[in-house]
């Protein structure tokens, strides 16, 4: 597979998974009293962000990446909404 694809794929993936943590998960959480659903998607969003930061090391290795860009990706996933800034701002197949 295509490594800027399957950055891409897992950056969705993460960054959706962010979304749903912040403002699905927790607001259960804290609102109606449902810590489940933090244990749940915090776990799968923890498994993705790892699985993000090893894609993004992979390309950066793969594509020859400037420092800069890595750098840049990585931010990007600790940001809402990041990797699919990133994605569109960066990425190209």
């Amino acid at each position: 597979m295509n490594p800027i694809k399957t950055l891409k794929t897992v950056g969705y993936l993460e960054g959706a998974s962010f979304l749903i943590l912040l403002f699905i998960a927790m607001p259960l959480k804290y609102f109606l009293d449902q810590p489940m659903a933090v244990s749940i998607v915090g776990a799968l969003h923890g498994l993705l962000f790892v699985l993000y930061i090893l894609v993004i090391l992979y390309v950066y290795n793969v594509k020859k990446w400037p420092i800069m860009r890595a750098f840049l990706a990585l931010v990007s996933s600790v940001l809402p909404f990041g990797p699919f800034i990133f994605d569109r701002k960066f990425l190209k197949d």
